[in-house]
Order: structure tokens, then sequence, then C-alpha cells
């Protein structure tokens, strides 16, 4: 099998979950322990196999390589030319490529950005709000805060004018302060926002949550809060990765978050030494795919266990099949599903989130997509939402 039978992402960990911060929260950094005595790091043979195999299996015209972590800039700027060099060197006829890179911006600089800008990178930066928020839980391996080498790092972004997005964790510390954090951004020139919600077990196994996890009755105000807020304000102007999604929902269109989906299994992981895991929430050894090899990735993507894995998804328990959100949340993403529902099966630690602020958003908008299909500009959007049209 060559290519796939439909579209599929790869989010490659080229430096596995080595970081430069020791964020409190994080999910990854803890997988260090899989690779003792070494520090994890993609070499050029592993890249070049790894680039020919997807660049092979993907069926879609655009090929989009999200390069993540850890911290993916300890490779340095020569890795990611060489990585370029061998996606144009791999790539098919027709097949146009796409890079995005997720980074806490520590160690952005000039030259990173330059680099960026010229080969057209998507740049998501990692920070949750003012100082006292964001270095709260975002700090080195020393204590030390990480917001200023964040600002400079997006500073160095702006200068080059690399396309650029900031990704917000919603926790225990920042949840309660929704209009602070949504103003910071905006004042940092920020105008395309991901809001994501700590949600880690205790230990795993547990059921219950770590200490820095969002509450859900906090994230729902904090969704509903900013909600308002944009509506009124910045709807055409800032770009809420969530609030789109839901607008695309009532449009008909496809969830853009697999989180909404009703099924997964399209978005998997590679290792910096090659292997193949299912989710960026699950990767565990007993879930580990393979070896990504030219002419094998597609088998490892259409597996049976990979397909079982997303179809997983969709088994959801008569409180969400009967839920009015179902359409919008379709259960939430798996790795949340940490309460059981009156029928014993599963359900989101987030729900009572979820269906308050997709409740409390419908009006508005049902009525963002009826003045979109009217073919209304976003001006007359807004007029709308504020009572004047």
């Amino acid at each position: 099998m060559a290519a796939a039978s439909q579209p599929f992402h790869l989010m490659l960990k080229p430096a596995g979950p080595d970081c430069n911060l020791a964020c409190e929260y994080c999910y990854y950094r803890p997988k260090a322990a899989w690779f003792p005595g070494r520090t994890p790091r993609m070499d050029h043979v592993t890249l070049e196999r790894v680039t020919a195999a997807y660049l092979e299996a993907h069926p879609g015209p655009e090929v989009t390589f999200g390069w993540q972590g850890g911290e993916p800039l300890l490779m340095g700027v020569e890795f990611f030319r060489q990585a370029i060099a061998l996606q144009r060197r791999y790539a098919r006829p027709g097949q146009r490529i796409a890079n995005t890179l997720q980074t806490n911006g520590a160690l952005l600089n000039d030259e990173w950005a330059a680099f960026l800008a010229e080969q057209g990178f998507l740049v998501g930066l990692s920070i949750d709000g003012p100082p006292h928020l964001h270095d709260r839980y975002r700090r080195d391996a020393g204590g030390q805060p990480s917001y200023q080498r964040a600002v400079a790092g997006l500073r160095a972004l702006q200068r080059h004018g690399v396309e650029h997005n900031a990704l917000v964790t919603v926790n225990r510390g920042n949840a309660a302060r929704p209009l602070e954090v949504y103003q910071h951004l905006l004042d940092l020139g920020l105008r395309h926002l991901q809001f994501i919600p700590v949600v880690e077990r205790r230990r795993p196994g547990e059921r219950k949550v770590a200490a820095y996890s969002v509450r859900p009755e906090a994230l729902g105000e904090f969704l509903c809060s900013i909600f308002d807020h944009w509506a009124r304000r910045h709807v055409g102007q800032v770009h809420v990765q969530l609030f789109e999604c839901a607008l695309g929902a009532w449009l008909g269109a496809p969830p853009s978050l697999c989180t909404f989906a009703p099924s997964c299994g399209l978005a998997l992981v590679v290792e910096h030494n090659g292997d193949l895991y299912p989710c960026d929430h699950f990767v565990e050894p007993d879930l580990r795919l393979g070896r990504i090899e030219p002419g094998g990735l597609a088998a490892l993507v259409e597996s049976p266990r990979q397909r079982d894995f997303g179809r997983a998804k969709a088994q959801l328990s008569e409180q969400c099949r009967s839920c009015q959100a179902l359409s919008l949340c379709w259960g939430d993403c798996p790795k949340h599903r940490l309460r059981s529902g009156a029928d014993g099966r599963p359900i989101s630690y987030l729900c009572p989130a979820y269906r308050r602020f997709f409740a409390h958003s419908a009006p508005v908008l049902k009525a963002m997509a009826d003045e979109i299909r009217a073919g209304r500009p976003a001006a007359r959007v807004m007029e709308v939402l504020r009572g004047e049209g």
C-alpha cells in the first residue's frame, strides 16, 4: 500500500519530550523517562525516512508537517533547513507542503524568525496571559519564569512578519480571569487564539485530576465571558479557534478540531526515533503502532488497530447521545472521559463546561450563521449581534 485512502496528519516530535522549560502541567515532559541516559534527537536518517514515507503515503494535494515537542527549536535551525530540503526532494508532483511549529518562544531570535518567515512557517506560541498568570506554571527547571522570554520571541516573530497564533492553556490559575487574559493577548498584538483546557490525571490510571487542571465550571465561565466580549467587538478581527469551530458546525462544516469530531485517528504522532503513535495524548508504549518506513506508513495509519482507536471515540454514553450539544461536541476528547454517566459509560470531565458554552453561544452563532449564509459582511454580523440591525 503506497498512499492512504484519506488524508491524515503527522505531528513530529524531533526532540521528543526534551524541553528547555519545565512547565508544571506539561503532559509530555514525563515521557523523558523512556529515554534514560540520552538526549532524544531525530537524526538525519530518521528525518529522511519519515519525510519520504509521509509524502508518499499522504493522498491529498497539501501535506502539513506539524513540529511539536517538547521544544522543537532545540534541534537548531540547520535541522529544519535539512527538513525543508528533504520535503522538496521527496514531494510528489503537485503536492503542496506546509509547516507548522509549536514553541514556548524562549529560544526564538532574529535568526530563527528570519528562517521561519522565509520558509512560510505558521508558528504557535504558548502563552497563558500576563506574567502573574503565565509564570504560575510555565517556569524552567531552575524555577525561573518564562514570560519575558516568550514575549521576546513573539516580538521576533512580529518583526519578521512570521504568521503566528497563541496557544493558551486554560488552567486552575488563569481560568478565573478570562477578560484579563483575553485583553492581554490582544495588547500583545495577537489576533489568532487557541484556548486549550488543561485536564491531567493526578496519577496514571486515576480518574482524579491534578491540582492545576481547570475546573469544568470555571472553563464554562471562561469561554462564555470571552465569547460575549468577542461577539460584540471582534468578529472578523480576532480569530478564536473554538468559536470558529462552533460557528462552522452551525454552518454545516466538518469540525476543524478533532476534539469535536465524531471519530478520530487521523492525527498521529511521530517520536524522534521514527516510532508512530495514534495521537498526541495517547503516546504510550503499549499503543505504539510501529516504526515508520517508506512504503509502510499507509498500512500503519489504516491498520485495524488504528481504525479501532478512531472508532472508539464514537462509543458514547446515553447521556451524550441524548445531549443537545451532541452535534457540536461529540463527547469531547477520549482523554478527558474521566467521569461516568448513568449507564456506566465514560463521559468527559469537561461536560458541564461544554454544555454551558454551546447552549450559551447558540443564539449568537445561529444569528451569525444566518447572516453569513445571506452573504453579509462581518461588520453587518456585528451590528446584528449588538442589536443594531
